[in-house]
């Protein structure tokens, strides 16, 4: 749906065009001939960190970069101190959700207890304020524990949001075993590592019937796999993040900002990943937004803690790389960063909504982020698009400020 003003148009893309009546909408429209107005985005999956490690990040330097990046829910991981195991550890996270968010927060917890891997949580009890069950960080290495996870799982009505990580096949890898790594002598994670999981998970799916999701996919045959399954009939679905669409190991340099887990896989699987979004493979973008000091990300390829930021400019990058190069339409855009996720993990809409100056370019400079993590590959690039504003729950949580 198009409204037009004397400066041009204003594009209400999945929204209504009754948000045009918000106080400052006016002042931030005549900006830009080409505005958007998105519903508010929605990440799956986000670390911040807080309880346990608020020198990366807390749930309120968190929540501004997801509202300044056009995001008004996300889901966050369950790798804190103390893991969300139990009606006490969960309840000390959501106490800090109340009191500091400016957006909506879906707080994960934990499958196991401590995140180990050898016994399940408390999940009855934790099912009633989570949005679902993941270890995130580490993945179920055990057949059996997974089985009687999403056995629970399905019974409680809850979905196993999994982290695929084969443990025996790690072998103190740290990027992807690709073109970078032989040439410059580091040492690789295989793709087995991931998709063999994913393979095991899919099987005890059709076995338990259990609702499933897969977190941050990097290669051709996790594609390739949840193509089948979902062909299939399994109530499966996954998520890619924007570094695996735009980059590969190819584009890899020795800086903490480029290590990430899963890595930046090959040429050949970032292709498939671009053809899994395109054909519904892949049914979101969610950024795995991982903020660690600067000092943990300082230490070069080897040494510097995995991940990366993102929620600052997962839009910009997407509209960039896939929207305005014709990968993608900016529907579909829309679908993957808010519609799919939300339509899945059953997080409403509500009247939550983002606007976006579709023309502006700019450097991406982490010194102005809002995030207390600053490392990024995309440091430096030149992107297209700029958040004005983002509301939720009908207040302005973000706006750009015009006098700066």
């Amino acid at each position: 749906m198009t409204h037009n003003q004397s400066n041009g148009q204003i594009n209400f893309i999945g929204v209504k065009n009754t948000v045009a009546d918000c106080p400052h909408f006016s002042a931030l429209v005549s900006l830009s001939k080409n505005i958007a107005v998105f519903p508010g985005f929605c990440d799956v999956h986000v670390h911040f960190r807080e309880p346990g490690f608020s020198y990366k990040e807390t749930v309120k330097s968190g929540s501004a970069a997801a509202a300044r990046g056009g995001y008004t829910a996300v889901c966050t991981m369950p790798n804190l101190n103390p893991v969300p195991d139990s009606f006490d550890n969960l309840e000390k996270q959501l106490d800090i959700i109340k009191k500091d968010s400016l957006i909506n927060i879906y707080p994960y917890a934990a499958i196991t207890v401590g995140q180990r891997g050898e016994e399940l949580s408390d999940m009855e009890i934790l099912s009633q304020n989570a949005i679902a069950f993941s270890d995130d960080g580490r993945g179920v290495q055990s057949e059996a524990l997974m089985r009687e996870a999403m056995l629970k799982a399905k019974a409680l009505g809850k979905m196993i949001v999994a982290h695929c990580e084969d443990n025996s096949l790690l072998n103190g890898g740290y990027i992807h075993d690709g073109v970078y790594a032989k040439t410059h002598g580091h040492k690789g994670i295989c793709s087995e590592s991931e998709y063999g999981p994913i393979a095991r998970d899919l099987k005890l799916v059709a076995e338990t019937g259990c609702d499933y999701h897969v977190c941050h996919i990097s290669t051709k045959e996790s594609v390739e796999l949840i193509r089948e399954a979902k062909k299939a009939g399994l109530p499966v679905t996954c998520e890619t993040a924007p570094h695996y669409l735009v980059l590969c190991d190819e584009d890899l340099k020795e800086e903490g900002r480029f290590k990430m887990n899963p890595p930046l896989r090959s040429r050949e699987d970032r292709e498939a990943l671009i053809e899994g979004i395109r054909d519904g493979t892949i049914d979101m973008i969610a950024t795995d937004h991982a903020p660690h000091s600067k000092e943990e990300k300082a230490k070069g390829l080897e040494k510097s803690a995995f991940g990366i930021v993102g929620l600052e400019t997962a839009f910009p990058v997407m509209y960039t790389h896939l929207v305005k190069a014709g990968v993608i339409t900016l529907e579909k855009l829309v679908e993957l960063m808010c519609l799919n996720p939300r339509k899945r993990f059953g997080i409403p809409q509500g009247d939550d909504y983002t606007v976006w100056d579709l023309d502006y370019e700019e450097t991406v400079n982490t010194d102005d982020f809002l995030s207390l993590g600053k490392a990024t590959p995309f440091e430096n690039e030149k992107l297209t698009g700029r958040c004005l504003m983002s509301v939720c729950n009908g207040k302005i949580v973000y706006k750009l400020n015009l006098e700066a």
